[in-house]
């Protein structure tokens, strides 16, 4: 495949994810004929929002959205996968840490706002962190799923799981009450809503004891931003067999969906080489993976989905996100200090 190269500076951050946008009205304000949604992976979900806009002339340009979280301002981080569902856009944390540990309340949030309120002045986004509820939900969901989850490696256990417990307690936070010392730390990386209104998160970590990347699939998110909250619940588990090179591990890295009630998807590596992961140093096969874009459907009974590679996207380990606009795939990868746009 030959990819053509669109590069923006956006307050020198790095970009996840890419969806494109759906608002005629936002589309105007900016005399763009296309664009897509992208989060800066560096700070608070407000000052991370931005937009890679095709101009009715041709040209691209990049636009640092502003935003107000309100009383939520400055306190979540490391915003990984977005989604549309019912005019909004969704904003998922990675809800995992640093590379080595421990895991960060912060990054366990998901956010959303409308989209045509983007199209002038300070868009007001809603913010709700959920003190690892979805961590308890998604790693009590694997307990039970008929495949096997990869178990963390003695240094990941401590450092996420034991960790985090220690600081929380010493803290007295009511969360800690959430974790279990053998818990899976997560890391969500993908997000795309059903046609029946779950959502699909794709996991970077964990994968399954194949080394397959597993999908969590969870309803009721739109319930936790109602003025009684309830909480998602998860409702099923998916392991995506035919697209992890042999002899590696390979996680979600992007999920989009597509017209035919399919999805496309990134798969790589299950961490960044080079920046001191633990998981890395438990899981050697699991960085030295390019990343695939491949497409799958959700099975109509059991919970494997058979997955099919459509493109090899070596020599790339980090691209962040995926999107169809006007016959064309785009693709979004984590480059140093940039926002890198691929066009197929």
């Amino acid at each position: 495949m030959t990819l053509q190269l669109l590069e923006f500076v956006v307050g020198g951050n790095e970009a996840s994810d890419l969806l494109p946008v759906r608002s005629p009205a936002l589309l105007r304000a900016h005399g763009a004929r296309r664009g897509f949604w992208t989060v800066l992976d560096e700070g608070p979900v407000e000052h991370c929002l931005a937009l890679l806009l095709e101009l009715t002339d041709g040209r691209w340009t990049a636009h640092h959205v502003r935003a107000d979280a309100g009383v939520e301002n400055g306190r979540t981080e490391d915003g990984e996968a977005l989604a549309h569902h019912d005019g909004w856009v969704y904003v998922f944390g990675s809800h995992f840490g640093s590379k080595a540990g421990p895991l960060r309340p912060r990054r366990a949030f998901v956010a959303r706002f409308r989209e045509d309120e983007a199209a002038g002045g300070v868009v007001p986004v809603r913010v709700v962190r959920n003190r690892f509820r979805l961590h308890r939900a998604v790693n009590d969901a694997l307990l039970k799923a008929p495949f096997e989850a990869l178990p963390p490696g003695e240094r990941v256990r401590a450092r996420f799981i034991g960790e985090t417990v220690a600081r929380g307690t010493a803290r007295a936070k009511g969360w800690v009450d959430r974790l279990v010392l053998d818990d899976l730390p997560l890391n969500v990386e993908a997000a795309a809503f059903t046609p029946r209104g779950s959502v699909l998160l794709g996991l970077r970590f964990p994968v399954t004891t194949d080394g397959e990347p597993v999908l969590v699939e969870l309803a009721g998110v739109e319930g936790m931003f109602e003025p009684e909250v309830s909480w998602p619940t998860a409702v099923a588990t998916y392991a995506l067999s035919g697209v992890t090179p042999p002899g590696s591990l390979a996680g979600f890295r992007a999920i989009a969906p597509l017209g035919d009630d399919g999805y496309a998807a990134v798969v790589g590596s299950i961490d960044a080489l080079g920046k001191g992961s633990v998981l890395l140093d438990d899981h050697p096969t699991g960085g030295e993976v390019t990343s695939r874009h491949v497409r799958f459907r959700l099975p109509s009974a059991g919970h494997v989905a058979v997955g099919e590679v459509v493109a090899d996207l070596a020599p790339f380990h980090h691209v962040e996100g995926l999107a169809e606009l006007d016959g064309r795939w785009f693709y979004v990868t984590d480059e140093d200090h940039r926002v890198a746009l691929w066009a197929g």
